[in-house]
């Protein structure tokens, strides 16, 4: 079966469609470009779709050369048979592949390969033939005695050798024995006396039993790290009838052969010392890679909702750092993220300068007329959030319209001290860019949070246990995605954010900043064609995401490729519309333009698909539209809420912060977020990170800072 009707079957998509989406990919198109320009080509596919068929492509790509290098392996053993390269070409996934060529792997010097070279084979072959014959197994092995093999029991112990690795690399046997344990495989975990487990993380796997099946990802993560601290010992079983009827269909021992006995040794020998032993590594890896898979595409789920937060444009930004000995680190930054001012204040112990701190706090908003303040969620964050709630509600002499929202440090720490922060903030002290960072993140979440490694954002689970490269392509790809699907502004934009634009990367990201800073801003999207270095198909892949507004040309403020620019003038003109209009014109003309008008025949007429026109008119009526702003707005706040203050019943708005396996946690004001427990959200419901929900309080428990949330259902 060929790429593409495998891609097509396993996606349940036309073959049409993958094989000129497999040509646009071969053609060097980025997956963002080809999801959005060229969706004729493709039927409409989507950017998941067009990623899955880019992936299984990869790995069929990657089995075939691996293929290739199977059968020169084999064939220049001398034992590749016409049966055999069939076979294997027939192969579809790595595991049966690896299985197929185990026999004839080359190895490391094993019992058997020792026994071979003694001369041992033909003694080998007679045990699993299980020939019968008047000879004992004294005199069978007697004719193998030489200088090597001393003895008959050396000849018959030898003999098994082999046949046991014989039995062990079969492949049907591993694959069946491999399914076996994957369904009814037991997983045992035991506390090791080589570690003390002080605060009890692992308690609940101390000495517990798990059916492989069964195992939940995030248990198998959490056993996984405690194996690797030394505080588990874990172990997997087979059931002895599983393992047992997978080697009896091939190899069974004759009673009427004298070499029976020899067989069923080998048998027991062969399931315990190799194939149970290696199907336990298998299951072991089996299930860390499916964890690791499920890990990562949670980390990726509330990375792309992280990211796809709505801004807050147009304030000025008071960020605060909060900390105790050290103090918290204050920055005010304008409407574009540039920064005003910055001081250090103490009001928390051991200084307990709260008095001048709200001086400070005071002066700085009335000096930059500051609508907003974001704090950090780290160290001293509720007790610094006490303060400010104080600071609006009691005094005189700040606006009375200033909010505070609490916002997630993770990663501030590591933007500071970064090559990023010191090239923008290049006279600032490290300590204080965090309190930039936190600022900028609540004027636009997206153009602060692409300057950090995903990994450091903090809405993972056990990411630093699992697979590094795949957790970094796949979060890279995140922020590809919402990077282009939003389209920046190319003349603000920072090298870190324009670097995830489709066709740029990161040398060209700072070559348009550096032209952008010696020529002043871009007139067009044609003159990125001055920057050396941006060719025809870098332009062709970028020009479309990068907006560029006040320009020569209405239409690059917009999503619509210069590709199609004819077309757009030429609808602009069919709706009598010129392109000096007025935006409001524009929309309600349009509008009617499209309903009636039949999209399909115009779009033969001019020359260009349906789907492309219909991006076209609706980019027109709403032109360089952010997705964002159709999201639930964050939930701004003037006063703290404490625990004492929560009661059994009470519903309340809440923003969650983090998704996991077991449920949500959402912040609602109070010191400590609560924990929607997955059983608690209905049945259909969705929730991600930056979703603003309904909840009421189920249970508080003060003494341990827990927060138990039950569904809200607005009433």
């Amino acid at each position: 079966m060929t790429h593409i009707k495998i891609i097509a079957n396993e996606l349940i998509i036309k073959p049409e469609q993958v094989s000129a989406t497999i040509k646009l990919l071969d053609a060097d198109n980025t997956i963002p470009f080809i999801a959005r320009y060229r969706k004729e080509a493709t039927s409409g596919l989507d950017e998941v779709q067009i990623r899955q068929i880019a992936e299984l492509l990869e790995q069929l790509r990657t089995l075939d050369k691996r293929r290739k290098t199977v059968l020169k392996t084999i064939q220049e053993q001398g034992k590749l048979t016409p049966e055999l390269r069939s076979q294997i070409q027939s192969i579809e996934t790595r595991t049966e592949l690896e299985d197929i060529y185990r026999p004839y792997k080359p190895k490391r010097k094993t019992r058997a390969s020792i026994a071979r070279e003694k001369g041992l084979q033909e003694l080998a072959d007679s045990i699993i033939k299980q020939i019968q014959t008047d000879e004992t197994p004294e005199q069978l092995a007697s004719k193998y005695i030489n200088d090597a093999v001393p003895d008959n029991e050396e000849a018959l112990s030898g003999a098994r050798d082999i046949v046991a690795e014989v039995i062990s690399d079969h492949p049907i046997i591993r694959q069946t024995t491999r399914k076996k344990a994957l369904e009814w495989g037991q997983q045992s975990t035991k506390k090791t006396d080589h570690t003390d487990d002080q605060r009890g993380v692992y308690k609940q796997y101390y000495d517990h039993e798990f059916r492989v099946s069964r195992l939940q990802p995030h248990q198998i993560l959490a056993i996984n790290r405690a194996e690797n601290e030394n505080v588990l010992s874990v172990s997997v079983s087979v059931p002895e009838q599983d393992w047992r009827g997978a080697i009896a269909d091939h190899f069974r021992s004759e009673r009427r052969s004298p070499l029976a006995e020899q067989l069923e040794l080998t048998i027991d020998d062969a399931a315990n010392r190799l194939l149970l032993p290696a199907i336990a590594r298998d299951i072991r890896r089996t299930l860390t890679q499916t964890a690791e898979e499920h890990a990562i595409r949670v980390f990726a789920k509330n990375l792309r909702a992280l990211l796809n937060q709505p801004p807050l444009p147009g304030h000025t930004v008071m960020g605060i750092d909060p900390g105790y000995r050290t103090g918290c680190k204050v920055a005010v930054v304008d409407p574009t993220g540039k920064s005003l001012s910055t001081a250090t204040i103490y009001p928390h112990p051991p200084q307990k300068q709260s008095f001048k701190a709200i001086e400070t706090i005071t002066q700085l908003v009335r000096q930059h007329d500051v609508s907003l303040i974001a704090i950090g969620n780290g160290t001293a964050s509720r007790e610094t959030e006490q303060l400010i709630a104080d600071l609006i509600q009691e005094s005189q002499n700040i606006p009375e319209d200033l909010h505070y929202i609490i916002v997630s440090e993770s990663g501030a720490s590591v933007y500071s001290a970064s090559k990023v922060a010191r090239s923008e903030l290049p006279n600032m002290d490290v300590s204080m860019r965090g309190a930039v960072s936190i600022a900028r993140r609540l004027q636009d979440p997206l153009a602060e949070l692409v300057k950090i490694d995903p990994k450091s954002l903090g809405v993972g689970m056990y990411q630093h246990d699992i697979d590094q490269k795949s957790l970094t392509e796949a979060l890279d790809t995140v922020v590809e995605s919402v990077v282009n699907k939003i389209g920046v502004n190319v003349n603000t934009a920072s090298p870190s954010l324009l670097s995830h634009i489709s066709g740029i990367g990161s040398v060209m990201a700072t070559r348009i900043v550096e032209y952008r800073d010696e020529n002043g801003p871009f007139q067009n999207r044609k003159s990125l064609l001055d920057i050396r270095g941006l060719g025809p198909k870098s332009f062709e892949q970028a020009a479309g995401f990068l907006r560029i507004l006040d320009g020569d040309n209405r239409l690059d403020g917009t999503s619509i490729h210069p590709e199609s620019y004819p077309t757009a003038e030429t609808v602009m003109q069919l709706a009598g519309l010129g392109l000096d209009c007025t935006h409001g014109a524009q929309e309600s003309t349009l509008k009617g333009f499209r309903q009636r008008t039949d999209l399909g025949e115009l779009a033969t007429k001019l020359g260009t698909g349906t789907p492309t026109l219909e991006d076209i008119i609706q980019q027109l009526i709403h032109p360089g539209r952010d997705p964002r702003q159709y999201l639930p707005k964050t939930i701004l706040r003037s006063d703290v809420l404490k625990m004492d203050d929560l009661s059994i019943g009470m519903r309340l708005k809440g923003t969650v912060r983090n998704v996991v396996d077991f449920g949500a946690f959402v912040d609602i004001g109070a010191k400590q977020d609560g924990l929607l427990h997955r059983s608690q959200i209905p049945r259909g419901e969705q929730v991600q990170v930056g979703d603003i929900i309904d909840i009421k309080i189920q249970k508080v428990e003060i003494e341990r800072g827990r927060i138990s949330l039950g569904w809200g259902d607005n009433q």
